[in-house]
């Protein structure tokens, strides 16, 4: 019997586990799963909760709720993948073969790459929310916060759902608005980019709505540490942005198990070919998820394509068939704007957001980088579909997992 092994039952090495189910051949295959956690956190909620849009319960299952029948869900940590031999090393001394390894462990915030990051201040007046922990701890301290400076930060890129900390500065407008504060708030969101977004179109619109919501924007901050005393952030060319609550998004970096098994580069993401989502370095490893170093936003509607194209592509690895190049790096998400809207955004490797109609072509019913009400109702259903249709490995209908061209405005 033939082993495929899943390292990570978060949201990209659980859709594998369902679609592999579905597919290969279980009288050759097996398919085991790693993750030491009980948990499976839905983290898009992450940015809901601390504006006590969502409940901790609406964002937290137990992981082995989604793993399916006739897939053996291993409750361990791994130390160590032994790429040459084909192994993974587990915590407690097992050794554990594969044939094909899927590498799909994420990504986690590392404070402790900026100086003072998570020094005294940490989760009193320096929170993140990227993490359950971190959001949970920053929902607190806004219901009882009084107003002052609240500064947003990215300290750089990449990092998970590179739209978060936007929406996050425009959701905290919405907040204070509601709690009749906002004249107490003084909101500026610090970015290393140039502008609002990676991308020349977004941008432009980003930006309009900054300024639009009093919102205001430091570009190309270079963080070098972040002064406790004097509630500071301070970068390389010695700029200095005061706080008296700051949001940060730290340096994300790959699952340190990377780092250990001498697999990934200097942020422990693991070189991947972008095209057909294959380890430049071991043909029988493939990655998907966060865990890459591909060009794509890390991101849920990212992983939701690429294991629809990687499901295909291992098993043509099985039947030593060549790879499809078909992965694009497509990418789209509801971006919150805060008062009940969002905008919808659709991107691929080489073309950039832009307006125009989705999934229709010229019907919609959405629009494209244009704020409405029902981009907000789709952001807020997507957590049905998370739990009910993308983890379990359920086609989303008209949704294409290649980027089309057609209704969009170029």
């Amino acid at each position: 019997m033939k082993r495929i092994v899943i390292l990570g039952a978060g949201t990209a090495g659980t859709i594998m586990a369902n679609h592999l189910n579905h597919e290969i051949d279980k009288e050759s295959w097996e398919i085991d799963v790693i993750d030491h956690r009980q948990e499976h956190y839905y983290q898009p909620g992450y940015l809901f909760l601390p504006f006590d849009i969502y409940e901790p319960e609406d964002i937290v299952k137990h992981i082995k709720d989604f793993i399916p029948k006739g897939v053996n869900l291993i409750n361990d940590k791994a130390e160590k993948i032994l790429a040459g031999e084909k192994k993974v090393l587990m915590q407690n001394g097992d050794l554990i073969h594969y044939d094909i390894l899927i590498i799909a462990t994420g990504c986690n915030i590392a404070p402790e790459e900026v100086e003072g990051m998570n020094g005294k201040e940490w989760r009193n007046s320096v929170f993140d929310f990227y993490t359950f922990e971190g959001s949970l701890a920053l929902r607190d301290k806004l219901r009882k916060w009084e107003g002052g400076k609240l500064v947003v930060h990215i300290t750089e890129m990449p990092i998970k759902c590179p739209v978060a900390p936007l929406e996050f500065s425009f959701l905290a407008d919405s907040y204070f608005k509601n709690k009749k504060m906002r004249d107490k708030v003084d909101i500026t969101y610090v970015t290393p980019l140039s502008g609002a977004f990676t991308k020349p179109k977004a941008t432009e619109t980003l930006s309009h709505l900054l300024v639009e919501k009093n919102i205001n924007q430091v570009n190309d901050f270079g963080i070098k540490k972040v002064d406790n005393e004097n509630k500071k952030i301070i970068d390389y060319e010695g700029r200095e942005v005061s706080f008296d609550l700051l949001v940060t998004v730290p340096t994300n970096k790959g699952d340190a198990l990377i780092e250990r098994s001498g697999l990934g580069d200097d942020l422990n993401f693991v070189p991947t070919n972008k095209a057909t989502l294959q380890s430049l370095e071991h043909p029988d490893i493939f990655v998907l998820g966060d865990a890459t170093n591909i060009p794509a936003s890390k991101a849920g509607s990212v992983t939701h394509f690429e294991a629809e194209i990687l499901t295909e592509n291992i098993l043509r690895y099985v039947k030593g068939e060549p790879l499809k190049e078909e992965f694009d790096g497509h990418a789209n998400c509801f971006l919150e704007t805060g008062n009940g809207k969002a905008l919808l955004i659709d991107f691929n490797y080489t073309h950039e957001p832009v307006e125009g109609t989705f999934p229709f072509p010229g019907i919609g019913p959405l629009r494209l980088l244009k704020e409405s009400r029902m981009n907000h109702m789709g952001k807020l259903a997507f957590r049905w579909i998370y739990w009910h249709m993308l983890l379990k490995g359920t086609h989303i209908p008209f949704v294409s997992t290649t980027m089309q061209m057609e209704g969009k405005h170029f």
